[in-house]
């Protein structure tokens, strides 16, 4: 049998990827400001329109990979 869309959306789960929930709550927390976080098979991208934002958290990259508790490469994006 067929299943409709409404079933098939019924049964996926929508919620935030505890990575993607850490690292904004870290951006949150320390730079008091949001960012775009994408998460790709290996690696987690992190994007924002502010370059002098992107630079520091590319500095405390080893803090934020502790904060997210993750092994993926994490990329910096301005845009």
């Amino acid at each position: 049998m067929s299943d409709s869309l409404r079933d098939i959306l019924a049964n996926r789960d929508f919620d935030m990827p505890p990575e993607v929930r850490a690292i904004k709550e870290y951006v949150r927390r320390y730079y008091d400001t949001d960012v775009n976080v994408t998460v790709q098979p290996h690696n987690i991208v992190i994007s924002s329109k502010s370059a002098g934002l992107i630079g520091s958290l590319r500095m405390n990259l080893p803090k934020l990979q502790e904060a997210s508790g993750t092994d993926k490469r994490i990329i910096f994006r301005v845009g």
